[in-house]
């Protein structure tokens, strides 16, 4: 009897945390929607930081919207921040952990850091889900025989050390 009070908020914590992991493949908030299509014209016109603004609120609106956690990752490779990407690609396959889309841009993500080795694990991974026909395990194949891609130098990296002269 003195335990049914815990057993009772435990059961609604673990019910309401596994509603939340299922809820992926129904349609988004509306409010979210908005905000989601607001993202991706962002991400077609080249503006990535207002994008992930916007999938960060949507986000915000529906947590349990597994495609947003795409999108946001998709929104921050292109602002070149690879390791925000990674994260956001392993939030959505702890959500499906056979994402083959979330899987695979993982794997571009490790590449464009410099991960190859990684990258073809998930690359195995991929080929072992959906076979050597799939979209997805052609694309990552791809990446990774490109390889990783020059870091280009931008000026706010090199700033000229400043020296005390005497007059």
């Amino acid at each position: 009897m003195r335990f049914g009070p815990a057993a009772l908020s435990l059961s609604l914590a673990l019910g309401l945390t596994a509603s939340i992991g299922q809820a992926d493949d129904r349609a988004p908030n509306p409010r979210a929607a908005m905000l989601i299509s607001e993202g991706k014209s962002a991400l077609a016109a080249g503006q990535p930081q207002k994008a992930i603004d916007a999938f960060e609120a949507a986000l915000t609106v529906d947590p349990a919207h597994t495609p947003i956690y795409l999108d946001l990752a998709e929104a921050a490779r292109r602002e070149g921040l690879q390791g925000k990407a990674i994260r956001y690609y392993r939030d959505a396959l702890k959500r499906d952990p056979e994402n083959l889309a979330a899987i695979s841009g993982e794997g571009e993500a490790l590449v464009e850091k410099g991960a190859i080795e990684k990258a073809r694990l998930n690359l195995s991974k991929l080929k072992s889900l959906c076979g050597n026909s799939c979209e997805e395990a052609d694309e990552l194949a791809t990446a990774i025989s490109r390889g990783p891609q020059p870091q280009v130098l931008r000026a706010e990296a090199v700033m000229p050390d400043a020296q005390v002269t005497q007059n």
